[in-house]
């Protein structure tokens, strides 16, 4: 980490001895010789990232070098602010280099420069005095073969998990219909989470509720409550509520419906004693799975049939052995027989743990298969082997996984203390984090985004961090860390004051008195949220560069001078974000807030954030909207808030990637067409906030998003339907969407299928709404190689329509079939014939009053399908000839 802060700081230095400022060659001499230093010095510091254990003066040496570098980019940051500053309120080089020679020679940044490169002369010193560059690691140098990438296994191919999965489905869905709870019970890394999630999956489908929430060590119970609300899809209240008040509203909601609801990573019987409140017993089948570290924390005793606690145990040798030869080679016949001796020691100082075994195996994985560095691992294991290893052992193998990381993957990797404990990490969000803070190297390719997902995909693949969700497409769009990881970061971070974690008064006290200063802050609520009512004062935030803030009060944003980062997570009730002082945060990269019933409320222009990439607003909105917005040269993600008024000129927008929200009915028809200039768009949203649709609107929208030929993904969303006096045919004689992977037109009706689609050949994830189907229609879509997930609405069937035949062929990957035909009878207008969409899972079938007392023909071909859907009012009849064809089918897929 340290090496990476002076290779920043080298570039900037070397900028300031380019030619941009040729004219002061008095700040050009300063920089030449500061690159110098830096770069006697930055070799031996790659060379010590590479070492695990350091002599306490090699360390002591390895930190002054880290604080230096922070203090002197902040110098070189406010040198650069000024000199711009000035060179566009002069508008002559003369008198802008006259200004700042003066700036130079009698303001505060001249003494620092002076100070810093005193300091740097002295660290050079002590490097030689010390000879930190004859230090050598002991574990070899760290390579990493690009062409070896662990896939990493979903839960329900974990094995030695079926077992007590099914034993415990057994125990859980039996006719009881009293409420039964679960405990799963066992110390870190053993799985508990992954086989509660696989019970739950087992479930889903078949209850009125279904909800899987995360409570972590030091919960705000208040906070709780309201995710579980969300899940619950309950709506959120516009007033502040007391506890005993949101757990009445949770227990109404629940009241008369049969719900399974998973309590993820519980620590504290107090917490339960609330928490489990909420839930009542209806005696209608409901079922709680509970995972925790500590044994009783649900008080449960074991002594009636509806409660019980399941213990977790390490995998058994051959389940172990499966685990990490799956991993390393694929099979477990694909170990060479040099290697077979070590894989055995390895393996046995896993201790049949899932977490060790996966993560050590995704490291060898990533190695070359040699002996020798085989035995460098193991030899860094440690000597002992155990069959019971201690928390002391879990950290060893997961700390050698860092060790092995690439060094332009820790700080990535070590930035994700910035999230909470159990937090579902959205991969957009971090990636754009990563880029602003300046983590993200340029080396390994010139889109900083796209290079940025390639490190959150290779942290996956080393097993550093858990896949948690992925998107209709089958793409992985979140990740969640491991706790026993999230240990293993945040020790990293304090070692290396990296980022600094908060959540009571006497973590701020401890960070007043820190011996370095506080460069990134995580601020996190706890228990009755408490941290609001916290004093955070200059000495902590004026070096801040990164900061998460989840609480509803905040100090002046004029305390953070260097900010890059800025996330407001979670403010509720009806507090405005009052984010008027922005401009003075001129080095902010990255602004995103999120409030539940909050407003926002920025100034009237945002000239200042001349760096600004990112602005992510969720949120209502309470001003006018800053009218120079689109003139903000670096911003290429822009989510618009709630309410947000229209945008002028958006044309002159080109840097732009991400749009969204962006509403059709405030801007104008000329403001409509200037989307078709911003050619870098690869994200698009529009909505139709109410009101009729002009005529003139929708031809400049069809003209401006054809267009866009770099489009991944077109969303458009209205709160009404179009209808059919409004079926202008969007895009309806040639698709220019060549790279177009995500098509939602939903609200759009197109007369029938267009003959286009079958171009979209990376085409993912298609909602389509037609007014009639005709057989062939069908088959346009059903060509197309990548669809995995269609949602397809057809107002009218046209007269002439005939069944549409699905045979071999046909919609070769998808998984998700969507079919709703608002007149005729779904069951009979499809045919699936042997090998036709041969990798569907799951069949949703909207079922109206035309149904003819029948099942799809053919659906027994379906030979993958796992999960039917019918949305139908409360026909009987329905519900019992589909579980009837079920039975019959092979896959015998659950009917709901």
């Amino acid at each position: 980490m340290v090496g990476g802060v002076v290779s920043v700081v080298i570039g900037k230095l070397t900028a300031l001895a380019g030619d941009e400022y040729k004219k002061l060659k008095g700040v050009r001499r300063q920089a030449s010789f500061l690159v110098k230093e830096l770069s006697a010095m930055n070799a031996a510091l790659h060379n010590l990232e590479l070492m695990d254990e350091l002599d306490l003066a090699v360390k002591d040496w390895r930190d002054h070098v880290r604080e230096m570098s922070y203090d002197m980019e902040n110098c070189i940051d406010d040198f650069i602010h000024q000199f711009r500053r000035e060179d566009a309120k002069a508008g002559f080089v003369k008198k802008t280099t006259r200004r700042l020679k003066k700036l130079w020679q009698r303001h505060q940044i001249a003494a620092r420069i002076e100070e810093l490169k005193t300091l740097a002369i002295e660290a050079n010193a002590r490097r030689e005095r010390y000879k930190i560059d004859d230090w050598k690691p002991s574990s070899g140098s760290v390579t990493v073969d690009p062409r070896l990438q662990a896939v990493y296994k979903e839960g329900a191919s974990l094995v030695g998990i079926d077992g007590p999965m099914e034993e415990l489905a057994s125990w859980l869905m039996d006719t009881q219909e009293k409420l039964k709870v679960l405990s799963i019970v066992g110390f870190g890394g053993l799985g508990k989470t992954t086989l509660a999630k696989q019970l739950y999956d087992k479930f889903r489908g078949q209850f009125h509720c279904e909800v899987f929430f995360s409570v972590s060590q030091k919960p705000d119970i208040k906070v709780l409550f309201n995710r579980l609300e969300a899940k619950l899809h309950m709506a959120q209240s516009s007033h502040a509520r007391e506890i005993e008040d949101i757990i009445q509203d949770i227990r109404e909601h629940l009241e008369n419906k049969r719900y399974v609801i998973v309590v993820d990573d519980l620590w504290d019987q107090s917490v339960w004693n609330v928490i489990s409140r909420a839930f009542p017993d209806e005696s209608n089948g409901s079922r709680v799975i509970v995972t925790t570290r500590v044994d009783g924390v649900t008080g449960t005793a074991c002594h009636n049939d509806h409660e019980r606690i399941y213990k977790m145990k390490p995998l058994d040798e051959q389940y172990s052995r499966t685990l990490f030869f799956d991993r390393v080679f694929g099979s477990g016949d694909g170990c060479p027989s040099y290697l077979q001796d070590l894989a055995a020691d390895i393996l046995k100082k896993c201790g049949g743990l899932p977490l060790a075994i996966i993560t050590i195996a995704s490291l060898l994985a990533s190695q070359e298969r040699s002996r020798s560095v085989w035995e460098n691992i193991r030899s860094s294991l440690g000597a002992r082997s155990t069959i019971n290893p201690t928390l002391k052992d879990m950290k060893n193998i997961l700390n050698l996984s860092y060790m092995h990381l690439p060094l332009c993957l820790r700080a990535c990797f070590l930035y994700l203390g910035m999230y909470p404990e159990d937090e579902e990490i959205k991969m957009y969000v971090v990636i754009q984090e990563w880029v602003a803070e300046g983590l993200v190297s340029n080396m390994h390719g010139p889109d900083l985004l796209d290079v940025a997902e390639s490190y959150f995909n290779e942290l996956i693949s080393r097993s550093m961090i858990q896949p948690a969700r992925r998107n209709r497409g089958g793409k992985l769009v979140s990740c969640r860390v491991h706790d026993l990881m999230l240990d293993l970061i945040l020790g990293k971070c304090a070692e290396d004051n990296f980022l600094s974690v908060a959540s009571s008064s006497a973590d701020i006290t401890r960070l007043q008195c820190c011996k370095y200063k506080v460069r990134r802050l995580s601020l996190r609520s706890m228990a009755g949220g408490a941290t609001n009512g916290l004093a955070i004062g200059a000495s902590v935030l004026s070096q801040v560069r990164s900061c998460a803030w989840a609480r509803n009060s905040m100090p002046s944003l004029l305390l953070f001078k260097y900010l890059r980062v800025l996330t407001l997570d979670g403010c509720s009730d009806d507090l405005t974000i009052d984010l008027t002082a922005i401009n003075q945060l001129f080095q902010l990269r990255y602004l995103r807030v999120e409030t539940f019933n909050g407003g926002i409320e920025l100034p009237c222009a945002l000239k200042g954030l001349v760096y600004l990439e990112t602005l992510d607003l969720d949120g209502k909105w309470k001003n006018s909207f800053p009218s120079d917005i689109v003139h903000l040269p670096r911003l290429s993600y822009l989510r618009l808030p709630w309410y947000a008024p229209a945008i002028q000129g958006v044309e002159s927008m080109k840097p732009l990637r991400s749009l969204l929200g962006f509403d059709l009915n405030k801007n104008s028809a000329k403001d409509i067409s200037g989307l078709g200039e911003l050619t870098n768009l690869r994200e698009l949203e529009l909505e139709l906030c109410g009101g009729d649709v002009e005529t003139s609107t929708i031809d400049a929208l069809v003209s401006s998003v054809g267009k866009l030929h770099n489009l991944k993904y077109l969303l458009i969303s209205s709160g009404l339907v179009i209808d059919e006096s409004n079926q202008l045919g969007l895009l309806s004689s040639s698709s220019p969407f060549k790279h177009i992977e995500t098509l939602e037109l939903w609200w759009w009706e197109f007369p029938r299928v267009p003959k286009w689609m079958g171009d979209l050949h990376c085409l993912r994830v298609l909602e389509l709404r037609c007014t009639e189907m005709l057989a062939e229609d069908v088959h346009v879509f059903g060509k197309l190689p990548s669809l995995a997930w269609l949602k397809f609405r057809v107002t009218k069937i046209a007269a002439v329509a005939e069944r549409a035949v699905l045979g071999k062929g046909v919609f070769p990957v998808l998984e998700y079939f969507l079919f709703w035909p608002c007149e005729g009878d779904a069951t009979e207008l499809l045919v699936f014939e042997e090998g036709a969409m041969p990798k569907l899972r799951t069949l949703e079938l909207e079922v109206n009053a035309e149904w003819g007392g029948s099942t799809p023909v053919g659906m027994e071909h379906l030979i993958l399908l796992e999960e039917i859907y019918l949305n139908v009012s409360s026909d009987d009849d329905v519900v019992s000839a589909f579980r009837k064809a079920s039975q019959l089918h092979p896959n015998h897929p659950s009917v709901t």
